[in-house]
């Protein structure tokens, strides 16, 4: 019998979408005053996590790499960084 080898990145990836189940079924509140607070490079918006979360200097840095070329036209690098790094495990 064969059995399936789970690499612990895939798994943890997995593991990210798939607690969906415990979220609270109930209406949040729309985020406020975002539209007066003025727009910063990414690297100045990750200072205030930088000690909560491993490596953000790091990925911030490779998120920008990989936005660097294919960012369109009408979104910032910065604004396409911010997308991939929200999504980086």
């Amino acid at each position: 019998m064969t059995t399936k080898f789970v690499d612990i990145d895939e798994e943890q990836h997995t593991q990210r979408f798939s607690d969906i189940a415990g979220e609270p079924c109930r209406m949040l509140m729309p985020i406020e005053g975002y539209q007066k607070k003025s727009i910063v490079s990414l690297e100045e918006a990750v200072e205030p996590i930088l000690e909560h979360v491993p490596d953000a200097k790091r990925k911030v840095y490779i998120a920008k790499m990989k936005c660097a070329e294919i960012s369109p036209e009408k979104l910032s690098i910065d604004g396409a960084a911010s997308i991939t790094l929200y999504s980086m495990a």
